[in-house]
């Protein structure tokens, strides 16, 4: 392990000091490529060596799955209970939760899965403490909650850069680039639209991972960094957001101290709770349901009333074929057609087929084959 942090601080500051610029772009993103290729077998081999233990292996319920990821002794456990009532252990010392505590959220008529996982440290992604483990379960979230406490809110930069360097992208589209390798003819690349990327660039880059043939298609304007995560390809992007817990032990000068930091760092302002009080808990179960981009899909059987009192909750974008998957997958296998009253349709009562995208509270009707 060490001879490979050695090998990652040395390139992290051949990059840092080798000024950016048209002459130096090619060999920098070499250098970011080389450095992305370390951190990822790494990652890969400590996630090899896991296999998931005992109690890592969660199931994913509900509408929705957020995972609290924190240093340890945050409070993530007493959070937990707070939002679920859910009895994960807890107490007033390090790594309590030893294994991932499931606990359900029922909010706005959404069932969110809530999951307490042991408390990540810096080199986590590599392996370090339980680190291997506790990744696998966050890259399977469909969000991130970021906890710090009033106490440890510098905490906030490692965790970020372990998530990073595990390969999951917060907060952030998936770059639309396109990598087909072939057989000969070397790297053509083709953008549409002004890229940010030079052709040597590219080149550069895929020759790092010893691609020397490929057709390269981007949309849009992307980052060194952008097109070497699509050249490996196993990025997850998911939405996050950062909450501060026992913001009632300090006071409010303090409170607001940190609350303008962050905000100033990050670019949007922290969730500053209380686990224990209870301050500030329905705040945050708004903001969980709202990052989730949940709609309302209101269910109406064929020749019947639609049921507007208990809607269907899903998440964006929405397409009919989703909710026929989340009903049962039968009702994929004998789909005809179904008919939609709403917002998505131009028309009440107008046939679509299963890619048809709905909008936050549309009736579908599903009309299957007997």
């Amino acid at each position: 392990m060490s001879s490979i942090e050695d090998q990652i601080r040395e390139i992290e500051d051949e990059i840092k000091n080798t000024p950016y610029n048209k002459a130096t772009s090619k060999h920098i993103g070499r250098l970011k490529a080389k450095l992305a290729k370390i951190k990822d077998d790494a990652v890969a081999r400590a996630m090899a060596s896991c296999g998931g233990g005992e109690g890592y292996s969660v199931r994913k319920s509900g509408d929705g799955t957020v995972v609290l990821v924190g240093f340890p002794s945050v409070g993530k456990s007493t959070l937990l209970n707070q939002l679920t009532n859910q009895e994960s252990e807890t107490a007033a010392y390090a790594f309590t939760t030893v294994t991932v505590v499931p606990g359900a959220m029922e909010h706005r008529g959404a069932n969110i899965q809530i999951l307490d996982i042991p408390g990540l440290i810096a080199g986590a992604a590599m392996g370090k403490g339980r680190g291997k483990e506790v990744i696998a379960v966050v890259r399977g979230a469909d969000m991130i909650l970021i906890l710090a406490d009033v106490f440890s809110q510098e905490h906030v930069d490692v965790l970020i850069k372990e998530l990073y360097d595990a390969g999951i992208r917060i907060n952030r589209e998936r770059p639309d680039i396109t990598i087909k390798k072939s057989g000969m003819g070397g790297v053509r690349a083709n953008s549409v639209g002004k890229s940010g990327l030079d052709d040597d660039e590219i080149r550069s880059i895929l020759a790092e991972n010893k691609i020397m043939n490929a057709d390269v298609l981007i949309r849009g304007k992307v980052t060194q960094e952008d097109f070497i995560d699509a050249m490996f390809g196993n990025r997850i992007y998911v939405p996050a957001f950062i909450a501060v817990n026992k913001v009632d032990l300090v006071d409010g000068e303090t409170r607001r101290a940190i609350e303008k930091d962050l905000a100033d760092r990050y670019g949007t302002a922290p969730i500053m709770v209380s686990a224990v009080s209870g301050y500030h808990i329905e705040e945050l179960k708004d903001t969980i349901y709202e990052q989730l981009d949940f709609i309302r899909i209101f269910l109406k059987p064929a020749g019947g009333k639609a049921d507007l009192e208990e809607p269907l909750i899903v998440r964006t974008p929405a397409t009919v074929e989703g909710v026929c998957n989340k009903l049962h997958r039968e009702f994929v296998e004998k789909f005809r057609y179904a008919k939609v009253w709403g917002s998505s349709v131009k028309h009440d009562a107008q046939r679509v087929g299963l890619p048809h995208t709905l909008h936050d509270g549309d009736i579908l009707s599903i009309v299957t084959r007997a």
